[in-house]
């Protein structure tokens, strides 16, 4: 299978799965989540930077330290995590034509309006599931 360039929500969705499935409310240090997603420490901390950003999960300093989820995880929909990472990055990777060009500027123009199209798509698909609905195996497609 073809790895995507950009694994940012795949390891959100994954780390905070891990969360999520944690017991007894200690919190996860960026070594354990790393080995789970097989991703270096700092890239883990990296993607949930912004997360904690948006109260989704918190940090504790210290030796006993780690991360923990803020809110519950019934109430994290995949469509917030994507959001919040992807913001207004365009999903297609569009490049910069000639300004002069007035074929490349149409075509930059139609695929802009494609990219916000995909986009809006993608997040009212993920907004149907929660990271809840990915600890417990239930993303069955509503019918």
């Amino acid at each position: 299978m073809a790895r995507s360039k950009n694994t940012q929500f795949a390891v959100a969705v994954h780390v905070l799965t891990y969360l999520a499935g944690q017991t007894g409310g200690r919190p996860v240090s960026s070594d354990e989540l790393s080995e789970s997603t097989n991703v270096n420490p700092v890239y883990v901390r990296r993607v949930l930077g912004p997360l904690r950003d948006a109260a989704l999960v918190r940090s504790r300093p210290g030796v006993h330290g780690g991360w923990e989820l803020a809110v519950d995880a019934r109430d994290i929909t995949l469509a917030q995590v994507w959001r919040r990472l992807q913001g207004t990055d365009p999903i297609l990777g569009l490049h910069g034509p000639d300004p002069a060009c007035a074929v490349g500027r149409g075509v930059q123009e139609s695929l802009t309006t494609l990219d916000r199209a995909i986009a809006d798509a993608v997040a009212t698909e993920l907004e149907q599931f929660t990271v809840h609905d990915v600890l417990t195996g239930e993303l069955a497609t509503p019918a």
